[in-house]
């Protein structure tokens, strides 16, 4: 079963992206939203701890968040609009936001 995990809180406040990583399965993906974005900051932790785990992590950011920030998105890393969104919603099993 797939999940699609939804993160948008900053992973300078708190151990969400951590603790997301360490559940995260092999069919899964993380979308990053909101605040959450901040992880895709260049020589940060989280960005070492999102691409420690390799190509097989399938990692997205809503576009319009990233853009708000003002921050580049790193390779490997896709952006989506909400359409998009609505539609990675419906192709996994499961969504699970961690609020």
């Amino acid at each position: 079963m797939s999940t699609l995990h939804v993160l948008s809180h900053s992973p300078f406040n708190d151990d969400r992206l951590t603790s997301c990583l360490r559940l995260i399965g092999a069919n899964d993906g993380l979308l990053l939203t909101g605040d959450a974005v901040y992880a895709l900051q260049p020589g940060t932790a989280p960005l070492q701890a999102l691409q420690a785990r390799g190509p097989d992590l399938r990692v997205l950011a809503l576009d319009e968040d990233v853009q708000a920030r003002g921050l580049q998105v790193p390779e490997g890393i896709t952006t989506i609009d909400y359409p998009a969104f609505v539609e990675l919603s419906i192709a996994y099993d499961k969504v699970n936001s961690w609020l």
